[in-house]
């Protein structure tokens, strides 16, 4: 699926944003006709509101969209987007521009709330109208980011009898091979040969073999980033087996690695200075012969030996190997993205991820970057104090202490053992879906942190 705006608007129909406050100053420059319409359809600019302006002809003049006060923004995201749904297929440009902070958010937002995931069945007639890309807004890296977050977003949907590591990893090389990266992939018993023993352990029972999935891309003299992306295709929670409901949306526990692809995505087609690797551990957590179970002991990369707590906490060991393996290039920068914990949500709820990092200098500017991409994080501690939960009787780690209060805070001091303390590095513990559709977020997939990054990045190396 692609998302475009208009580079034309000659022929567009002109779109006003109306504030509450400017509603009377609004109506007095309208011509009677059209006031007594506006009075007619009952428009008083309240946030999100559509009211077409007929002309004399007939056929539609203009259109006013309520666009509230500041307050009522302020609750919410990609408020045009909504409006985008109530408008007829036409090519629309907006004859008063928002504020030109607000001007790419309105743009992004039209694109954003254009997606239909329709890989098993059609999903009904879209919006048709097109957004004429407002002036100064650079429209080709709205649509790269457009496109990244709609890779994310199909990733996620689909389920995991089509999206298991195999497929995961057919991804991964196809968005390469459209932007002309490498990849490659240590799979089955390979991962113990190679060292990647925490990965192996979680999904060597599975009828798909685990894998550690790696994608590079950029000038090798470029400042390296790396990526880090939870691939667990489908968590079942293992011998410490969720309940029905709790299994019912964990095809998206592969969404840390869909974010990170996606991510990957807009990087690539902006063509960002840096050096980019990607890297996935990509597993299914089943119930089957030769599955972990409770009480084992595993090696790690680093050498750590962990104790299973609870095999349902499944993903900070994969990402444990993963990250060993990242710091051992010295990445300039390491983020990893990762549907990591219930408590995250608990805590912040599904639209506000929790981001950890030590580094004061990353967390202000990543926080920057986030406020002005609308893509909201917000800073967790990593709580020392708590660091030595983590202790296990018989081995240097339980990677579900007991009796698992800060459970998001305690996952994230997990990974941090697994980082090398020179590289600078941050974990955002996303929840990756939409439970109730919002303007721009239909209900589903959701991609969180990478349009935060992006931006980062973009400053950093743009």
């Amino acid at each position: 699926m692609t998302a475009r705006l208009a580079r034309d608007a000659a022929d567009a129909i002109p779109l006003r944003l109306i504030e509450s406050a400017g509603l009377a100053d609004a109506r007095a420059a309208l011509e009677a006709p059209a006031r007594r319409w506006l009075d007619a359809c009952g428009f008083s600019a309240k946030l999100g509101e559509v009211a077409l302006l007929p002309g004399p002809d007939g056929a539609i003049a203009g259109a006013l969209v309520g666009w509230g006060d500041a307050a009522a923004r302020r609750k919410g995201r990609f408020h045009l987007a909504g409006a985008a749904q109530k408008l007829p297929a036409a090519t629309w440009r907006l004859e008063t521009a928002p504020p030109a902070d607000e001007a790419g958010e309105a743009a992004l937002g039209w694109l954003l709330g254009g997606y239909r995931f329709e890989r098993y069945r059609k999903a009904g007639a879209g919006p048709s109208a097109t957004l004429a890309a407002p002036p100064g807004v650079d429209a080709d890296r709205l649509e790269a980011i457009a496109a990244g977050v709609f890779l994310t977003r199909d990733l996620i949907n689909t389920p995991a009898c089509d999206m298991g590591p195999e497929a995961l990893e057919q991804a991964a090389r196809d968005l390469a091979g459209a932007h002309g990266a490498q990849v490659s992939a240590i799979a089955g018993d390979a991962l113990l040969t190679q060292n990647l023993p925490l990965i192996h352990a979680v999904g060597r029972a599975a009828t798909q073999a685990p894998r550690l999935i790696e994608l590079c891309w950029g000038a090798a003299d470029a400042p390296p980033v790396t990526l880090v992306g939870k691939g667990v295709c489908f968590d079942t929670g293992g011998l410490d087996l969720k309940p029905s409901a709790g299994m019912r949306l964990m095809k998206k526990d592969m969404g840390g690695a869909a974010t990170a692809l996606g991510l990957a995505s807009m990087i690539m087609a902006r063509k960002l200075r840096l050096r980019l690797r990607v890297l996935i551990p990509a597993v299914e957590n089943v119930v089957a012969a030769g599955v972990f179970r409770p009480g084992d002991i595993l090696q790690s990369r680093k050498g750590l030996t962990v104790e299973v707590g609870n095999t349902d906490a499944e993903g900070r060991l994969v990402l444990a190997d993963a990250l060993t393996l990242a710091c051992e290039e010295r990445p300039g920068l390491l983020i990893d993205f990762a549907t990591l914990t219930g408590a995250a949500r608990v805590a912040l709820g599904p639209d506000l991820p929790p981001l950890y990092t030590d580094d004061d200098a990353l967390a202000a500017e990543l926080l920057s970057a986030a406020a002005r991409a609308r893509d909201p994080l917000w800073r967790m501690p990593l709580w020392d104090a708590y660091d030595d939960e983590l202790t296990s009787p018989v081995a240097d780690l339980d990677n579900a202490p007991f009796p698992g209060m800060a459970g998001s805070v305690t996952a994230a001091l997990f990974l941090r053992r697994f980082v090398d303390p020179s590289v600078v590095w941050a974990h955002m513990d996303i929840f990756a879906w939409t439970p109730v559709a919002r303007p721009g977020r239909p209900k589903g997939a959701a991609c969180q942190g990478a349009r935060a990054v992006f931006a980062a990045l973009e400053a950093r190396h743009g």
